[in-house]
């Protein structure tokens, strides 16, 4: 597991567009903090730190603010029309203990046995929701997919989740399916090849028979 940041945050006293470009100009991402029952506060983080904790998949980030360490959960990114760089970010005061929905990417480990058979593997779901305590959110869900034969479907009732995690999204709802890639019908691939076979080429330069030149 890739160890956690701190991450600065400082206060944020201008606010608009113009103000904002400024900030990310000089590598800075607009952000607030609201919560429990507190005032929001606007705040200003180091892109490549925020970048980097969700590379890593942290939801929960741990801020120095003023000195005082506060623990937020990322409710929100906001990229640029190109989604590369991010613009805004909206973070939530969390207490430790309390449980919380988030977001948390699948990682597919192995490669099906369908596969090496004929098969393709068709992903329907990267990620699902989960309830969990804050201090227990994982940073994915692993899932091993390497005996899954053609035919094989996987429905996120039947991923395995940390202990103390509850999903949110459906049971039924597909994540995986192993099926055989399809092939075009034997007759149609005959038919186009007749085609090309019995077509005459077009002569150019010879007259039609009985043709008047004059």
């Amino acid at each position: 597991m890739v160890e956690k940041l701190v991450l600065k945050a400082e206060r944020r006293s201008q606010s608009g567009t113009r103000a904002a470009r400024k900030l990310r100009n000089q590598g800075y991402v607009p952000a607030i903090i609201y919560g429990h029952k507190q005032e929001p506060k606007s705040v200003t983080l180091n892109r490549h730190d925020v970048s980097l904790e969700l590379q890593h998949h942290h939801r929960l980030l741990d801020l120095n603010l003023e000195g005082k360490r506060e623990q937020c959960l990322v409710k929100e990114v906001q990229y640029d029309y190109l989604g590369e760089n991010i613009i805004h970010v909206d973070l939530a005061r969390v207490d430790m203990d309390e449980r919380v929905t988030v977001t948390v990417a699948l990682e597919l480990r192995g490669t099906p046995a369908g596969v090496s058979e004929g098969g393709v593997l068709n992903q329907l779901l990267s990620e699902v929701e989960l309830e969990c305590i804050v201090s227990n959110i994982p940073e994915n869900i692993r899932v091993k997919i390497h005996d899954m034969a053609i035919g094989d479907s996987l429905t996120a009732g039947e991923l395995e989740l940390p202990e103390g995690t509850i999903l949110q999204t459906p049971a039924e709802a597909p994540v995986l399916i192993v099926q055989m890639a399809a092939e075009a019908p034997e007759e149609e691939a005959a038919a186009e090849e007749g085609s090309a076979a019995g077509a005459e080429p077009d002569v150019i330069g010879v007259e039609e028979e009985g043709e008047d030149d004059s």
